[in-house]
């Protein structure tokens, strides 16, 4: 891949819990303005990248570059304001917070308050209508899907140009996963690179560009997200043969 369209690059980056290792060398790219999906079981080490990414685990070796700056020294907010927004497994919402409270908090990074307003109303609000409805609704009264509504937001208000989604569709009903995958290829549409992160591995194939399939820590394949669907060891492990 050519360097000027690289948007990030991890080149063999380890983290350990305690004295166990759970990520052994992961190097991989995000092209800008791809969706790259991570698929393997439990366990795999999928989630432990993308904290790594953005900060949230620091690594013990290897490096982390988004355009051009190498950021795995950086503290979570800093990743921020470079333009890199996770939304976690289980959305870490403040659950006792409204959903008007909750999305500004996604935009605490940054100053120009008139135009993160504007982009309540033009993109979050264009994408989940329904949050607009739920304005001043108390975020932990809200259903599974809302409140994921509500986490997606949140980190675009930041206004990333990477976004890591870590289990967007988990806990959803089929209808809602559907809805799911539609927005996740509209922002995508409009700009913003996405690492997914998917239990749902053919959706998540379905939805990228580009797959990396990872076991026990490390990458065991990787390629076009066409060429793993039809992969027979991907067939067989991760989409029911």
């Amino acid at each position: 891949m050519e360097e000027n369209k690289i948007l990030l690059k991890t080149k063999d980056i380890r983290v350990r819990y305690n004295k166990v290792e759970a990520i052994k060398g992961v190097s991989l790219e995000v092209a800008k303005g791809s969706i790259v999906t991570l698929i393997g079981s439990n366990g795999a080490g999928k989630s432990t990248v993308l904290k790594a990414i953005s900060g949230l685990n620091p690594i013990i070796s290897g490096e982390i570059w988004f355009l051009n700056h190498r950021i795995d020294s950086f503290l979570p907010q800093d990743i921020v304001k470079l333009g890199i927004s996770h939304v976690p497994e289980g959305k870490r919402l403040f659950s006792r917070m409204t959903v008007l409270e909750n999305l500004k908090m996604g935009a605490y990074t940054r100053k120009d308050k008139e135009e993160s307003k504007k982009d309540m109303d033009e993109e979050v609000f264009h994408y989940f209508p329904k949050l607009k409805v739920r304005i001043n609704q108390v975020t932990g009264t809200l259903s599974g899907g809302e409140q994921q509504m509500v986490a997606i937001g949140r980190a675009l208000m930041a206004k990333p140009k990477l976004l890591l989604l870590d289990e967007p569709s988990l806990g959803l009903s089929p209808l809602l996963v559907l809805e799911v995958a539609k927005i996740i290829k509209e922002i995508n549409k409009k700009g913003v690179s996405i690492i997914l992160v998917e239990q749902n591995a053919k959706m998540a194939l379905q939805l990228a560009h580009f797959g990396y399939v990872l076991e026990t820590g490390k990458v065991a394949l990787d390629g076009a997200a066409d060429s793993l669907l039809n992969n027979t060891h991907v067939r067989d492990a991760y989409l029911g043969g």
